[in-house]
This record gives C-alpha cells, structure tokens and sequence, in this order.
C-alpha cells in the first residue's frame, strides 16, 4: 500500500441475525441461522420463496432529527448503511457531528469515505401507478410513459437509487469532507471499498475513514433474477434453515438477503494518539478478474481468485500456514464451491489443507455488496474471542473441497485472517487481516 499502517478501529453491522454487531456475533456463535419465508413482498410464484431479512426496526429513529426528512429520499440499502454507520462511529470513539455535534473530535477533511453498493432495485409500488398510466391494449406504450406516466413519479425519485446515495447520505450525516467513492462490483464491492480507503489513508490523504458496503437483496426484481439465473436454492422452502449449505455434498444454490457492514479504518499513529483500541490491521489486499464466458460462475479451477489470494499474502509479506482462519465466499452453489476451494488450494498449497474454513452464508445468506464487509466483522469477532464457530449445513464435504471446514466450535490463537470473496461477473477479491498484539 503506503507508508502508513491502516488499523480497524470500530465496525458495524445489521444483518439476519440482528441490528448489532453483538448481535450477529451471538447468532453465529450459537449456529442460528437468519434465513427465513420471505416477507417483504408476496413470493407467490418465486421458485425460491426464502431470504435472509434483518429484524424490523424505524430508520426515524436511528438518525439526528435534523436528517429525519431525508428519510423519505432512503432506499433499503442506505438506511442499512446508515445504521450499521453510526454504530462502527460510536464503537470506535470517534465523535462527528452526526454523533455529537457539541464534542467532535475529528476534521472533517481528513476523512474519507468509501463504500461498495449494489444495483439498487426500486420498490415496484412506487412505480405500478406510473406504469399503469403507460399500457395501450394490454403493452407497455413507451409514448404514454412519457407523456403520463412520467408525471406520475416523483421527481425526486431517482435520489433513492443511485448506488453512490449511501455514502452521499452517511457522509452528510457525520459531515464527511474527505475523499468519497461508491463501488458497485456486486459481492466483491466492500471488499474493494475497504481497500481503497485503506489506500487513501495509506498514502496520507486521509487520517480516518468508514469503508463497508451495504444492499439489500430481498427485492422480486433482484429474486426474480436470481432464479431465472438458476442461482437460488429452490428445494428447500420448507426449511429455511438447512437452505444454504456451502462446500456441502447437497447444496442446491444461494440463499440471497440484505445487510450492511461498515469499518473505521485510521492510520495507525492516529489511532494511537488518541489510545483508541485497535483490533487489527490490514496488511494484504489482492483482486483480479475470473475470464470464464459463462459469466454468472468462476471458472473451474478458480484461476482469478486464486490470484488475488496470492496478491494478498504477498503483499501481507506471509507464508500462507501463517493464516489461522479462512472465511470463504462459499454461496452453496456447488460449481462455484468447488471452484473457490480449488482456488484456496492452489493459492496456499499444502496449508490449505490445514487451516480452518469457516464459511458464514449458510446463517447469513449472500447479501451483495455487504457481504465482504460483514466477513471482515466476522473474522475481527473471531480474533477478539480467539474463537471459530462452527459452520452449519456442511456434514458431508462436497467432492473437489479439500479445505478444513471447521464444523465444530474451535478455541484458539487467531492472529491472521484470510478473507476471499468473487462475484458472478467475475471480479474476485481477498484482504489480510493481521491482529494487533
């Protein structure tokens, strides 16, 4: 990267298993699974009918009453991003004006913003009134749209779902000044944030900055894909949670949901200015490109990601028996498992074998843009307990997966993290965590 050493000092999460980090960390721990009937929309007709939905909560009161207009221009995906904010800012001391406009304690030029987002889907009632305007016999008539069902949508509609409105939305909040940047690489898009905002502070642009990613999945426009696609889990709408089964001999496809995961990333002399705990620091980034034509898989033997897994240690400065956890992708679907257990393999060698793999969407489903994000937050819990839960929905490890899955409960020193994630277009991306002793 730079000259200066990046460090993680605070982290959020709403996820499936709850509005907290604490809360996550609990569910995971305990093998619960937040995978569940789908009910944001009626998913009659859908071929998978389940999801991974955060619990409810009032995005009114999750934000300063000066910002609680701007709720109403809030898709899903940034009320996610704004919660899961405002909970890494407070864990990591740092006071903005979103937090504490009496006692803040940061420049608001020296911070930065970087956040991954996804294709934002619109909520079909906002515009069926619109499209209902626009029909001439029965077919959608492209003259009518624009001249009456235009003018039934709000011109300010658009403002919900633009992918850079998340970090535009958390950024006025706290009164981020510093360097933005939104990256829409689908499930790799936090992965990629958080590099580029370790790079910004490396290079001494910035001193601090929130970097995650945040989308929610549950939508029939991105479900309907999904399973046009054939990447959704279909046999298992009985039992949600045996749905999604990583690296497993019976896993049917993906269990798609929502969440967002933000870190405080801070240079490291910063951070210890002000005696702020840190919990790891990142030490290795790597990303390249999967050239498979079917572009929705990795290729079969994972070349692409292997190849940002070896960016990744090498600029770690590690040898890969060194990692003492893997958290994997993993979506359950099972050409991809293999091919991203193949990757591992090939990246570590003989290690590979050896380290523990602790795949979490089969209790968090694969939530887009957040996904990467909320791995991270995964492995930084798992450094700070020197634990590993254990994987659910894997007891018979799928032929071609030479990886230890951990799939009971281990107890151990954990000082550096593997984090590997892919997307279907083809971008991959892995990041190095390193503990801070």
């Amino acid at each position: 990267m730079g000259n200066s050493r990046v460090v993680i000092t605070g982290f959020g999460a709403i996820t499936p298993l709850g509005l907290t980090v604490g809360d996550m960390w609990a569910g995971l721990c305990a093998g619960k699974v937040g995978i569940n009937t789908i009910t944001a929309f009626d998913p009659a007709g859908f071929t998978c009918k389940i999801a991974g939905q955060v619990p409810d909560y009032n995005i009114r009161d999750l934000v300063p009453k000066t910002h609680r207009k701007a709720t109403k221009l809030m898709s899903r995906d940034i009320e996610l991003s704004v919660i899961a904010a405002h909970e890494a800012l407070v864990q990591s001391g740092l006071i903005t004006k979103g937090i504490d406009p009496e006692k803040i304690n940061i420049n608001p030029q020296r911070m930065a913003i970087n956040l991954g987002a996804g294709l934002i889907s619109c909520d079909l009632v906002e515009l069926a009134p619109a499209v209902a305007a626009s029909i001439t016999d029965g077919q959608f008539d492209i003259r009518k749209w624009g001249k009456n069902g235009l003018e039934l949508v709000t011109p300010l509609w658009l403002l919900k779902y633009l992918p850079n409105m998340l970090a535009c939305h958390v950024g006025i909040i706290h009164d981020i000044q510093g360097p933005s940047n939104s990256i829409t690489c689908a499930e790799v898009a936090s992965h990629l944030a958080i590099a580029e905002a370790a790079h910004v502070i490396s290079r001494g642009v910035s001193d601090y900055a929130l970097a995650g990613g945040a989308e929610a999945k549950v939508n029939p426009i991105v479900m309907i894909r999904q399973c046009l696609l054939k990447r959704a889990a279909t046999e298992n709408n009985d039992n949600p949670a045996s749905a999604c089964r990583p690296f497993d001999a019976n896993a049917k496809g993906s269990i798609f949901g929502e969440a967002a995961g933000i870190l405080v990333l801070e240079n490291l002399e910063n951070a210890q200015k002000r005696s702020a705990k840190v919990h790891a620091e990142i030490v290795g980034f790597g990303q390249s490109n999967s050239i498979n034509p079917v572009y929705e898989h990795l290729e079969a033997d994972g070349f692409g990601l292997q190849i940002a897994i070896e960016k990744a240690i090498t600029e770690a400065q590690i040898e890969p028996d060194q990692l003492d956890l893997i958290i994997p992708h993993g979506t359950g679907i099972p050409c991809d498992d293999i091919a991203e257990a193949k990757a591992i393999s090939s990246a570590l060698g003989e290690a590979a074998s050896e380290i523990p793999v602790w795949p979490t969407k089969s209790m968090l489903s694969n939530t887009g843009a957040a996904a990467g994000a909320i791995d991270i937050i995964a492995a930084l819990c798992a450094m700070n307990e020197q634990k590993i839960p254990a994987a659910i929905n894997c007891e018979n490890i799928a032929n071609g997966c030479n990886l230890n899955i951990a799939r009971a409960t281990i107890e151990k020193e954990i000082n550096y993290v593997l984090c590997c994630s892919y997307t279907y277009g083809g971008q991959t991306a892995a990041v190095i965590l390193k503990k801070n002793n």
